[in-house]
């Protein structure tokens, strides 16, 4: 689907576990830095209980959940963007996602390593921000020699460089600049880490209330306007928190306790992200889109042909359909419109595309 989650951290604060629970994957999660050198890459199936609710009204006798792509990046040091503890690969691994989760430690347990030997939640965060700021500065700094020895090259686009520079030099992201889209477009290339959103993950004990490092990181993220979300990830380690049965009885269960899928609906929420559906007897299936997708562009979703022989899509949303379906007065009430190719898709949207090949 192409929207990938890249989790990051110092060596030994859950990531590879964390990875584990999301993608229901066996990778090695062992108690020593660098465990993970190549990244882990897997898939998370979304819950959304719209699914269950559809399936029941139409006996459908298969679902097909949407998925997000998780990537376990291997533990980041201080120094990794001089290629410390294979920091440089390690870095170029992040640029290659969409959304950063950043696991941070905030739990004691002195049978757990930790590579700073102490637990500071704000130090850490430090730690990695700067090696994110200082890859980006390095990737700034060869960029704008490049473009300096090409005369083709429009000033716009190095000033906008230079700009970043002098940003990052100053030991801030990319992302906190006040950039127009048009300045975004012109960057886009480069991919710059500093410039992806970022979710904070805080990997606690079984103490919130007394948690000190807990509430240190809390105040930390709020300061940044950014959120964070606390959670037990080795407790979360030894549950489930979705299972799919994917046969005439159909089923989507999920664990109320988790906060797993928190985290795949807040990476949702930073990547603009947002679920239509097509629904009949045989199959009821969500689709991942961008937020502000129009119909047609929905339709190569689903298929090319769709795309390329579009006539109009037939559009419900869910909470019409829900209130309507049982009593057969989808068309009467006037709840199905049909739209064009340049509707907007707005999440829920339940649609049947009318195509000619």
């Amino acid at each position: 689907m192409g929207f990938k989650c890249g989790i990051i951290g110092l060596p030994n604060v859950g990531k590879s576990t964390l990875f584990n629970i999301l993608t229901t994957s066996q990778i090695p999660a062992k108690n020593f830095p660098f465990c993970t050198i190549k990244p882990n890459i897997g898939m998370a199936a979304v819950f959304d209980d719209r699914l269950n609710s559809l399936s029941k009204l139409l006996c459908s006798k298969n679902i097909v959940t949407t998925y997000m792509e998780f990537v376990d990046i291997a533990g980041l040091v201080k120094g990794a963007s001089k290629g410390l503890g294979l920091g440089n690969r390690f870095l170029n691994h992040i640029r290659n996602t969409d959304v950063i989760i950043h696991v941070v430690r905030c739990f004691n347990d002195d049978s757990i390593i930790h590579v700073n030997n102490k637990i500071d939640p704000i130090h850490d965060i430090s730690v990695i921000n700067m090696e994110l700021i200082l890859s980006d500065l390095n990737l700034c700094q060869l960029e704008l020699l490049k473009l300096k020895n090409n005369k083709k090259i429009l000033n716009k686009k190095i000033k906008i460089l230079e700009f970043c520079l002098n940003h990052l030099e100053n030991g801030n992201m990319i992302k906190t600049l006040n950039l127009t889209s048009e300045d975004l477009i012109l960057i886009r290339e480069y991919n710059f880490i500093t410039l992806k959103p970022i979710m904070y993950i805080a990997n606690i004990s079984n103490n919130i209330e007394n948690n000190e490092s807990l509430k240190k990181m809390l105040d930390f993220v709020c300061q940044e306007n950014n959120s964070c979300i606390p959670i037990r990830i080795f407790e979360e380690s030894k549950k489930p928190y979705l299972k799919l049965h994917n046969c005439n009885n159909v089923n989507l269960v999920k664990n109320k306790e988790s906060k797993i899928n928190d985290i795949i609906q807040y990476g949702y929420k930073l990547l603009k992200l947002q679920t239509f559906f097509t629904a009949g007897k045989k199959e009821i299936r969500a689709w991942t889109i961008k937020i502000g997708t129009t119909s047609i562009e929905a339709a190569k979703k689903i298929h090319t042909d769709f795309y390329k022989g579009f006539i109009r899509a037939q559009v419900v949303s869910y909470t019409d359909f829900i209130k309507n379906y049982k009593n057969n007065s989808l068309k009467s009430s006037g709840k199905i419109r049909s739209e064009g190719k340049k509707y907007i898709v707005q999440d829920g949207d339940i649609i049947q595309f009318l195509f000619k090949i």
